[in-house]
């Protein structure tokens, strides 16, 4: 993702974990910076990502990419325990 300068800022994983941490669509979409996909990991953990990511060029999230076992590229919300999606 670009900042106002139009400098590449670094990839986030932020991790919500509580009832009262589970966020909006339109706070998920802040965050990833545009539409949101949904990844589902093996325990149920789940994580929300920038569905046209790849498309706009964003940098690799590393630390997101080994949990998830494959590319996830800008920010992305890990939502464990009650802060899960129905």
């Amino acid at each position: 993702m670009k900042n106002g300068n139009g400098q590449v800022e670094p990839t986030r994983l932020v991790l919500l974990d509580g009832k009262a941490q589970k966020p909006t669509l339109e706070q998920a979409q802040n965050i990833v910076g545009g539409w949101v996909e949904m990844v589902t990991l093996p325990n149920g953990d789940q994580m929300l990502v920038n569905e046209e990511g790849a498309l706009h060029g964003l940098p690799l999230n590393a630390p997101a990419s080994t949990l998830a076992g494959r590319a996830l590229v800008g920010n992305v919300i890990l939502l464990k325990g009650e802060a899960r999606w129905d």
